[in-house]
C-alpha cells in the first residue's frame, strides 16, 4: 500500500471528529501524550488550543518539537503521524476564532460559539504545529 499523497493526508485529518494524540517532551525527558481537538488551516498547520499551565502547554512553552498521530479506529484502519515544530500565540482575537472554528468540528454549529468563548480567555494558548514530516498510511488491514 502507498503512502498517502498531501491531498489524502489532509482530507483525512479533516475528515469527521477524530482527535489528535499530541506527543512532547517532559523536561526530564519522559514523553507525554494527551488527545487535542484540532483543525487544518489552509497552508497545512494543525491549529488547536491548550491552557497554559496543562502538561502539554507547560512542555511546549519549554521546547516546540513534537509529533502527533491521528488514526481511524475502524477497518480497514488508517493513520497519519505529523512530525514538526509547535508555534504558540496569545493574541486572544485569533484565539477566539480558531477556538470557535475548533469548536464548530467537535460541538456543532449550536454550540461553536459558546465554546469558542469559553476558550478565548487569557490564559489560554493558540497552538500551530507547523509540519516538517508527514506518514499517512490507509487501508492498513486490506
Amino acid at each position: 500500500m502507498p503512502p498517502m499523497s498531501e491531498a489524502e493526508w489532509r482530507a483525512f485529518l479533516t475528515e469527521g471528529t477524530r482527535t489528535g494524540k499530541l506527543a512532547t517532551v517532559r523536561t526530564d525527558g519522559r514523553p507525554h501524550v494527551a488527545p487535542v481537538w484540532f483543525v487544518l488551516d489552509d497552508d497545512g498547520t494543525v491549529v488547536f488550543t491548550t491552557w497554559h499551565a496543562s502538561v502539554k502547554g507547560r512542555t511546549l512553552l519549554r521546547d516546540p518539537r513534537v509529533a502527533m498521530s491521528v488514526d481511524d479506529q475502524a477497518p480497514p484502519y488508517s493513520y497519519v503521524i505529523i512530525e514538526g515544530t509547535a508555534t504558540i500565540s496569545r493574541d486572544l482575537d485569533d484565539l477566539g476564532a480558531w477556538a470557535t472554528r475548533i469548536a464548530r468540528r467537535y460541538m456543532g454549529d449550536d454550540l461553536a460559539e459558546s465554546y469558542g468563548a469559553r476558550n478565548a480567555v487569557p490564559g489560554e494558548l493558540l497552538v500551530r504545529i507547523h509540519p516538517t514530516h508527514v506518514i499517512g498510511q490507509s487501508a492498513i488491514s486490506g
